[in-house]
């Protein structure tokens, strides 16, 4: 299983309801709980004063994480930038 640093920004498109919005934010949070109990999101944080967030994400391989991302409702009003993570010597408990 590989990490990945997910920064995500969410814009609410021009035109869309109130109402379709919401639909569109109640699936993306239903989502991304299912995500989170099966480990897919290791952790999560917002970004204060803004529209984003940012995860780190658990995936076989950046495929599998594109069908991940891809499979979130709001996927489509998203900007999204994915970083693979590598293990950094104070986390292997290497002196």
């Amino acid at each position: 299983m590989a990490e990945f640093l997910v920064r995500m920004e969410i814009q609410r498109p021009d035109g869309i309801d109130d109402s379709a919005w919401t639909a569109v934010l109640g699936n993306e949070r239903a989502v991304a709980l299912g995500y989170r109990r099966r480990g897919v999101i290791a952790r999560m944080w917002r970004v204060p004063g803004t529209t984003g967030n940012v995860g780190v994400w658990n995936a076989a391989d950046a495929s599998e994480l594109h069908s991940f991302l891809s499979g979130l409702p709001a996927f489509p009003y998203m900007k999204i930038a994915v970083e693979a993570l590598a293990l950094h010597y104070l986390e292997a408990g290497v002196e």
